[in-house]
């Protein structure tokens, strides 16, 4: 399966934003990192763009840019398996007190998350925690 955009091209997108890490990385880590960036943005992004939509939307190729940095300074760091309890903060120190913050139950809710690539995307997607609508014809 191909990956989203070009080792070149992500080398370039990084540069031009002060970012040297993927040209000093090793083409093979380079491109390892852009594949890993590539599936979630395919899977997590592209899967759930609104209907007309499909991977050729102007913004794959930044996002998997995006993505593909993060995985090249922490591999693997899209493919965490998080437990609802991790899903926490620290309120008291006295007695050790943690919080559950946010709703687990929500689609993506405890799935690493780059706020820039949410914001490139946020205009194009479906939202799987809006209850949807259909209609269904019953008979001939």
């Amino acid at each position: 399966m191909a990956g989203y955009g070009s080792l070149e091209g992500w080398r370039a997108y990084a540069l031009a934003r002060g970012d040297s890490a993927p040209t000093s990385a090793p083409d093979v880590d380079a491109q390892a990192a852009l594949l890993r960036a590539s599936d979630h943005v395919r899977y997590r992004y592209v899967a759930n763009l609104l209907p007309g939509l499909d991977e050729t939307l102007e913004v794959v190729e930044p996002a998997t840019y995006v993505a593909a940095s993060l995985e090249l300074a922490t591999p693997g760091f899209f493919s965490r398996t998080y437990t609802p309890g991790e899903q926490k903060v620290l309120t008291q120190v006295e007695g050790i007190k943690w919080t559950v913050v946010g709703d687990a139950s929500k689609s993506f809710a405890a799935a690493p998350t780059s706020t820039l690539i949410d914001a490139m995307f946020a205009p194009f997607l479906i939202d799987r925690d809006v209850p949807g609508f259909m209609l269904r014809a019953v008979g001939g």
